[in-house]
């Protein structure tokens, strides 16, 4: 996609998210969506294209820091819960409760049966939450591992992106075929119908960006809704299985 093109169709679509928002808080719905994805693979910016032209008012943002001593010995979804969205707010988690089914799995921050335990039970919470109104959406961004080394080493010469660079990071390429083997229990056990995983091909950043966006608001109701304008592309935003 030309620059020029991107930014037209991205104008339109945030355009669209405003609509979106405007009938969230009319119809006090509540709105909850995840972005997964191994590390470079979008997150951050494909939620700032979300969330650049929306009131802040009602919609935030969450990446949660490493746990406290005191989240540490609290039930794990415990600080989860506190972040969902009440009537008329739109929630985007950039990491979110699925940490535990990839990072923490991966670098051995829980133990196996902590692990297990939560893609046991990670089915009844999910379920109980869309059943009490909230709408769960939960994107994975997937890149390719060359895709990745050529990101980690654009943030290690930016001097704008250093911010961005972790101590996992070293690790990423590394661990990748581990990191691949719990994306691909954690797609196979918590991919549900009332909550399916989406997997986005994330290679091209602004492809990626302009098809969430579509996929997304093309699964809403709202007034003055452009059907056209969100025709997404199937082979870049997909439903696992």
């Amino acid at each position: 996609m030309k620059k020029k093109e991107y930014y037209q169709v991205l104008n339109e679509l945030q355009i669209e998210l405003i609509k979106f928002q405007r009938s969230v808080i009319k119809q006090d719905e509540k709105v909850c969506i995840i972005f997964e994805g191994r590390d470079t693979a979008g997150k951050d910016g494909t939620i700032k294209r979300f969330t650049e032209h929306l009131s802040p008012r009602n919609m935030r943002a969450v990446a949660l820091d490493k746990p406290s001593d005191r989240e540490k010995r609290a039930l794990y979804m415990q600080r989860y819960i506190a972040q969902l969205p009440v009537g008329g707010e739109i929630i985007f988690f950039n990491r979110s409760w699925y940490n535990r089914a990839g990072v923490e799995k991966v670098m051995g921050f829980c133990t196996e049966k902590e692990h297990e335990n939560f893609l046991n039970g990670i089915g009844n919470f999910e379920e109980m939450i869309t059943e009490a109104g909230v709408k769960l959406y939960k994107y994975y961004l997937d890149i390719s591992k060359d895709e990745q080394e050529r990101r980690l080493e654009a943030r290690r010469k930016d001097p704008l992106k250093q911010w961005k660079l972790s101590p996992m990071d070293a690790e990423a390429q590394a661990l990748w075929n581990d990191y691949s083997e719990a994306r691909d229990e954690m797609f196979n056990r918590s991919s549900f119908d009332f909550a399916p995983w989406r997997i986005v091909q994330a290679n091209d950043k602004k492809t990626a960006r302009i098809n969430i966006i579509k996929h997304f608001l093309s699964h809403m109701d709202y007034d003055g809704k452009k059907e056209k304008l969100l025709k997404y592309d199937s082979n870049i935003v997909c439903d696992y299985g």
